[in-house]
């Protein structure tokens, strides 16, 4: 008999973690690796908000808080959501965690019985499907296709919805793609979802505040506010503030699913880190002139990669609205061969080739439930991805 539970079977490691992982035992052991396979911004973490830090600890702010966060972060969370959002909530309504994995984890693990159903727009973030399983439930994967921008139809969610539908899933702009929803996109589907009242709606806009353009984002229960009592909108301060370490997310809903994700963390973690709290406060309240700055060069970092991969025969890469990821296609590719003797079978044996042979991690399209492509992160330096670009142009024209 087995020591580990029954249901750590239905579920598998992220491969974003396993691909990242290998390429950093390549990289100790001697290997030129370039790395494009983690959602890490390269920035530092702004010097107001590493200073809220330092603060925190030279003032004893080192014990525990309250479960799921302290009044002053939970007030900042609402005066954020106000300014940016237009959605009033009290500190009540907000859970903070150790970032926003845990949030949606534990709103998931209060609310999910055996047999509920959760959709999920395919491509999606490696965790969702496999937090549902843990939790019990069964995800139910709507592809959002190349030809769509990787975008969910409001036909495809209404066909996704059964009575036994408990969540949606709802992610803009969207790791893997970066593809982002318009208030027009947005509207159709929560039209639909409030065509279905049993439905409930968990927005992860952990990459709001990383859009270009014209494009303006929004979330769900902004753009139909019918939907405010049953959506629960998560964020955190990982991706725009460069704060991944820190380990700081929240989330903003209704009283009753607050309270049992607080149970939840209650038995758990407990409380985030003091520290990475005070200074989310200053992520929150303090300037956020850098975040223009850091988006114009992701801007051109976007569009250098999306440019050079576009070049390669067989592989189409759409420009992303948002985040920091490009999702190409390399339907072109299927079954050509490396000069090592390689197939290339499926995006697994493109990754796993292109790692080997020419030193750059990226992930498979099959971990975020759409193949065959593959994802780029190009939240790294233009001299870096420029040469990743490369040795992935001349990796495919060897191919036969």
């Amino acid at each position: 008999m087995s020591i580990l539970a029954d249901s750590l079977s239905r579920v598998k490691p992220s491969p974003t973690m396993a691909m990242t992982g290998k390429a950093a035992e390549l990289k100790a052991a001697g290997r030129d690796i370039i790395g494009l396979s983690a959602g890490e911004p390269d920035f530092d973490t702004p010097e107001n908000i590493r200073k809220a830090g330092q603060e925190a600890i030279e003032t004893g702010k080192t014990r525990y808080t309250a479960v799921d966060g302290i009044p002053e972060l939970k007030q900042a969370i609402c005066e954020k959501l106000k300014r940016d959002n237009g959605l009033s909530y009290t500190p009540q309504q907000i859970s903070v965690g150790t970032g926003g994995k845990q949030t949606l984890y534990n709103a998931l693990m209060a609310t999910i019985n055996p047999g509920d159903e959760v959709v999920i727009p395919a491509p999606y973030w490696v965790s969702y499907p496999d937090m549902v399983l843990l939790a019990g439930g069964t995800p139910v994967i709507a592809e959002a296709t190349l030809e769509n921008n990787f975008k969910l139809t409001p036909e495809q969610l209404d066909a996704a919805i059964t009575p036994k539908t408990k969540w949606f899933i709802f992610n803009s702009p969207s790791n893997p793609t970066g593809a982002g929803y318009s208030h027009d996109e947005l509207k159709a589907l929560t039209d639909v979802l409030l065509r279905h009242p049993h439905v409930w709606v968990m927005s992860d806009d952990m990459y709001e505040h990383l859009a270009y353009g014209d494009f303006k984002f929004c979330t769900p229960a902004e753009v139909e506010p019918a939907l405010y009592d049953r959506t629960l909108t998560c964020n955190g301060v990982s991706k725009a503030y460069a704060m991944t370490g820190w380990r700081l997310g929240y989330a903003a809903g209704p009283v009753e699913l607050i309270g049992g994700m607080r149970k939840i963390q209650s038995q758990s973690t407990s409380n985030p880190c003091s520290i990475s709290q005070y200074a989310a406060i200053e992520a929150l309240n303090g300037p956020q002139d850098y975040l223009a700055k850091h988006n114009e060069m992701f801007v051109r970092r976007r569009d250098l990669v999306v440019s050079m991969l576009n070049e390669i025969d067989g592989v189409v890469c759409p420009t992303p609205e948002g985040a920091f990821y490009v999702y190409p296609s390399i339907a072109g590719l299927i079954g050509k061969t490396t000069p090592n003797g390689t197939v290339i079978e499926n995006d697994e044996a493109f990754a796993t080739a292109l790692l080997e042979e020419k030193d750059v991690a990226i992930v498979f399209g099959a971990a975020f439930g759409l193949s065959p492509n593959f994802r780029v992160s190009y939240a790294t330096s233009d001299e870096a991805l420029k040469e990743a670009c490369t040795r992935i142009q001349d990796f495919c024209a060897a191919l036969t």
